[in-house]
């Protein structure tokens, strides 16, 4: 079974499943809006469109968790016949939630990737002549500093929320990230909070919203400027929210 003294499965709204973290006292996904809708719409769509013709897409999924965003984005290229070869990158603080994967109830859209699962379970990677994925087992932010400026074309900006996991929605949190997506790589965060929105701002990302029909707004943001999402008015939101400020790694010491 799944379940265990820290996650219990739950269904969500689209018919699949996610699962409700005791330790952070909150769901994986957004329950309403669904686990593999809301991998799609917010995070796989927008930014795999930007990005599917290119011969290689280096994808950072913060974090692992019970893998939607890894796995849908996959379910996207094969969806698509997508010829690019998908390098993607995902650390996890939580051993125990991977090792448990192989007993999660994945969508019936997941089953063409069953072996993808057992093998990250097992070994922490998956390698083909399309895929090549890594869980890294560990702290988030100690990976991020491992690698080199301009590495990722995406980034899934998907921890848990700054209230339960502030430390990776900070400013000098997105300060790293901001060295390590390229000049034209592509942010997806299911956060529209103003805090979160200026700590991307203040490190020279452009912010977007991202909307549509049966999901809740998100936010898309990147390093050069974009042609397919509302630009939100940073400046506009400062002025009517003088005293907001991001998050910041010197109030949570």
């Amino acid at each position: 079974m799944f379940n265990d003294e820290l996650h219990e499965m739950i269904l969500s709204e689209d018919g699949s499943y996610t699962a409700y973290s005791k330790e952070y006292d909150e769901h994986y996904h957004s329950t309403k809006d669904g686990a593999l809708f809301e991998s799609l719409v917010k995070h796989i769509e927008p930014t795999m469109r930007l990005k599917e013709n290119q011969k290689e897409i280096k994808i950072l999924d913060i974090c692992f968790g019970l893998g939607f965003n890894t796995l849908a984005t996959l379910y996207y290229h094969k969806k698509y016949f997508l010829n690019s070869k998908l390098y993607i990158y995902s650390p996890e603080l939580d051993s125990k939630l991977i090792e448990s994967l192989v007993n999660f109830q994945y969508p019936k859209e997941f089953d063409q990737f069953l072996d993808i699962i057992e093998s990250l379970v097992k070994y922490g990677v998956y390698d083909s002549e399309l895929f090549h994925i890594e869980i890294f087992i560990g702290d988030a932010r100690e990976y991020i500093l491992k690698h080199h400026k301009n590495s990722f074309d995406i980034v899934y900006q998907d921890a848990f929320s700054p209230s339960t996991n502030p430390i990776l929605w900070t400013q000098e949190y997105f300060n790293d990230i901001s060295n390590i997506i390229k000049n034209d790589g592509i942010l997806s965060t299911y956060s529209i909070a103003l805090a979160t929105r200026l700590a991307l701002y203040n490190n020279s990302f452009y912010i977007y919203l991202n909307s549509g029909e049966n999901f809740r707004d998100s936010t898309i943001a990147s390093k050069s400027e974009l042609s397919d999402f509302t630009l939100v008015d940073m400046q506009h939101k400062i002025s009517c929210n003088p005293h907001k400020k991001p998050l910041s790694d010197k109030n949570l010491i």
